[in-house]
């Protein structure tokens, strides 16, 4: 990856009026703002999780640093995504989490570190981030619930439907095969 691309890492920040403990232990409770979903471990370096949304994404993710209430490091293993064509996009890409806290509360700065905008996944991955980041963990951390993936045939979080509508102008016939039901018709 060229410096350029480095420096244009998806970086999502929000401040809190919590410690940087309580948001620390919500990031690693990746299941109550994430994904409901997850199978592994998310709480202890060398731990490896895995995620995944119906069949349009999944990855195997190992955690490879936790320092309490200061920072949260991922390292994605593996990825599958079933609306873009390189699927090595997210492949040793890292995640990471930076707690600081300071007189105006909490800051959590997420940084996807290789999601680049000139990756075909970016604009769908960003505004997935978005929801999750800046929503569901966030709400996790300041009201003590967040807003997951639920389990398989549950609701999907809001920042879904956008998602879902970035991948049909991406592809206009998956998004007839969808329009269509189940029967094609």
């Amino acid at each position: 990856m060229t410096q350029a691309h480095r420096d244009q890492n998806f970086t999502i920040a929000f401040t809190v009026d919590r410690t940087p403990r309580e948001a620390f232990e919500a990031v690693t409770d990746v299941r109550g703002w994430w994904s409901q979903e997850i199978e592994g471990v998310t709480d202890q370096v060398g731990g490896e999780f895995d995620y995944h949304y119906k069949d349009v994404h999944r990855c195997r993710i190992r955690v490879t640093e936790l320092v309490p209430g200061r920072k949260v490091t991922w390292l994605v293993l593996d990825n599958h995504f079933d609306f873009i064509d390189d699927q090595s996009e997210w492949k040793d890409t890292e995640i990471v989490f930076e707690i600081s806290g300071g007189d105006g509360g909490t800051e959590v700065r997420f940084t996807h570190v290789g999601l680049v905008p000139q990756y075909e996944c970016y604009d769908v991955c960003s505004n997935a981030w978005g929801g999750y980041i800046s929503g569901s963990l966030r709400d996790l951390i300041d009201k003590g619930e967040g807003r997951p993936n639920p389990k398989e045939n549950g609701n999907a979080p809001d920042h879904q439907d956008t998602a879902t509508a970035l991948r049909a102008r991406r592809s206009p016939q998956a998004a007839g095969l969808a329009d269509a039901g189940p029967s094609g018709a």
